[in-house]
């Protein structure tokens, strides 16, 4: 037995006064509308309605028990016109994880146009390298560069991210620039990252080439700063060297070799019943941002 349904019908026929009538405004049968009666009135060990051929009334614990059962209709209702609203209606709290430089450069300015736009969702952008767990740490959608390994996830295609080797024009002048990957060999370089192996593509197929760095960093902007000083070469994300580039305080190099741009993606649990303030922030992010990055 469903006890709300069960509940429904025995509302239906204390207010209408008959299982017919509650019969034919809930779309049922009449028999199925006094089983669910029989079922709640066995569930709850009491007699609800007096029946009679002419007329159906309240026994005193139907009369006390058809308040409670009002009361408990009207919290469902309110709870589930709430949640259709936040399905339709951008609301609530919206949590946002992406890697922290590209979350700093271009994915915080889009939580700012669209706290501006939704005046009713609150937003927590959270900012990190490492893959965050989205169910279990409590996150809505997460923007992530790379393909994604099979899972349960939604994945949302809304950019590419090539990654390049970059050098300052100050550095090539002196050194010259690399004409093959294994060239850089006899290069300085910056590595940003823990492996030491740059990679590249040629006729079709990845290789790769080892590096012996003279300054290794964790962070982009450091290597990005020590390859503007004219400290050597250096292997990055796009995003990460493009103010520089535009400038023209770093020239992207060995661009025929680079490898096929990295996607960029939003993922989140699930499509089913999206959320409204989920689906506005895609629609916000494919209706606004440029995140096809080239060289």
């Amino acid at each position: 037995m469903d006890r709300i349904d069960a509940m429904q019908a025995f509302v239906a026929v204390a207010d209408l006064k008959g299982f017919a009538p509650a019969a034919r405004k809930l779309g049922l049968s009449p028999s199925a509308v006094t089983r669910l009666v029989a079922a709640l009135e066995q569930r709850l060990g009491a007699r609800l309605l007096q029946r009679t051929t002419r007329s159906v009334t309240l026994t005193d614990v139907g009369t006390r028990y058809l308040e409670r059962a009002r009361r408990i209709l009207a919290d469902i209702e309110e709870a589930e016109g709430a949640a259709e609203g936040e399905r339709t209606r951008p609301s609530g709290r919206l949590v946002v994880s992406a890697p922290v430089g590209f979350g700093r450069r271009h994915v915080s300015p889009i939580v700012s146009v669209y706290l501006k736009r939704y005046g009713e969702v609150s937003a927590e952008l959270r900012l990190s390298d490492r893959v965050v767990n989205l169910i279990e740490e409590g996150v809505d959608l997460a923007v992530r560069i790379g393909h994604l390994p099979d899972s349960s996830l939604v994945a949302r295609h809304v950019g590419e991210m090539p990654r390049i080797v970059v050098a300052s024009p100050g550095y090539l002048k002196a050194r010259g620039e690399p004409k093959t990957p294994e060239a850089i060999a006899s290069h300085d370089t910056i590595l940003f990252g823990s492996t030491p192996e740059w990679r590249f593509v040629r006729d079709g197929r990845e290789f790769r080439v080892t590096c012996t760095p003279r300054f290794t960093t964790n962070i982009a902007d450091a290597a990005i700063q020590y390859a503007e000083a004219d400290g050597g070469l250096t292997d990055v994300m796009a995003y990460q060297a493009a103010d520089a580039i535009k400038a023209g305080r770093l020239k992207v190099v060995l661009a025929k070799f680079q490898r096929p741009p990295l996607p960029i993606q939003i993922v989140y649990p699930t499509s089913r019943l999206l959320s409204a303030k989920v689906r506005a922030f895609v629609d916000l992010v494919v209706e606004t941002s440029e995140w096809h990055f080239g060289t």
